[in-house]
């Protein structure tokens, strides 16, 4: 289907970028109608259309130029930074993405320091046995972070070590499987930049060997900061740096330890990057 040439051309934001650079690439369309023809012919990964907008929340639905994906963080995050002074935004507001027949995803979202962070909610950890020679990290304590899809952590000694680690698909789908977790992040406390802490992650059993900017594994990493007690010190906000060679992403975390894990909320900065080809 050839979409609407009358049809209002999108704006194109990077998401979560570091300085511009990286992130995620994400067309925001300002109105609904023809979607997933559009988000073909937008010529970004990831393309967001609002359906309904007012000051107190957004209704979204995200495609792929392939398929609808249902719900996207970053893809929110542009959203939200699109229509903040457009629609009048509180600082406090909703989000539903997804097909409104389905019901839709709901987050809270709220704006912080002219950042929108998204509530990923109680982000929980545990020590966990597991054999990662196979990824070539034999010798490392693993845990399992979670917030409802447990990911595998497990830190490095420096960052040249992390920068240096070459994924293979078989060989961490293994290790999640023998774990019951989704996919993999491997950290490292700090970064250039004053950045809290530097991490990558990994999910090809998610559907990808590496991702440039994830929030709720971010989330998870969090849950094990805070089991191990290696989140900042009389603070609430995080810093982060996500490394995936060439896409670099800063995201920022608001957290409160609990009883139970740590309350988190993940998101950053979206910068317009031009009209969407």
């Amino acid at each position: 289907m050839t979409p609407d040439p009358t049809a209002a051309a999108p704006v194109l934001y990077r998401a979560l970028s570091d300085g511009g650079v990286g992130g995620k690439r994400v067309a925001v369309f300002l109105d609904g109608g023809d979607e997933q023809a559009r988000a073909e012919a937008a010529g970004a990964p990831l393309s967001v259309f609002v359906q309904a907008a007012d000051p107190t929340g957004l209704r979204l639905r995200v495609f792929t130029p392939t398929r609808e994906k249902g719900s996207s963080d970053s893809a929110a995050i542009a959203a939200l930074s699109a229509l903040h002074t457009r629609a009048g935004l509180l600082d406090v507001v909703e989000v539903t993405q997804g097909d409104p027949e389905a019901g839709g995803e709901v987050q809270s979202a709220q704006l912080c320091g002219g950042e929108w962070v998204l509530r990923q909610g109680l982000a929980t950890a545990r020590e966990v046995q597991a054999d990662l020679s196979p990824t070539g990290l034999a010798g490392l304590a693993a845990w399992v972070g979670s917030t409802g899809r447990p990911n595998l952590v497990a830190e490095l000694p420096s960052l040249a070590a992390l920068d240096a680690f070459m994924p293979d698909d078989a060989a961490i789908s293994g290790v999640n499987r023998a774990t019951d977790t989704t996919g993999l992040v491997l950290y490292t406390l700090g970064g250039p930049g004053r950045v809290d802490v530097s991490f990558r992650a990994f999910g090809p059993l998610k559907g990808f060997t590496e991702d440039a900017a994830s929030s709720n594994m971010l989330a998870c990493l969090i849950g094990v900061l805070g089991r191990r007690g290696q989140l900042p010190q009389d603070a609430n906000l995080l810093r982060a740096a996500q490394r995936r060679p060439g896409h670099p992403a800063r995201l920022t975390a608001q957290f409160a330890p609990l009883s139970g894990g740590v309350e988190v909320w993940v998101g950053g900065r979206a910068t317009p990057a031009g009209a969407a080809p």
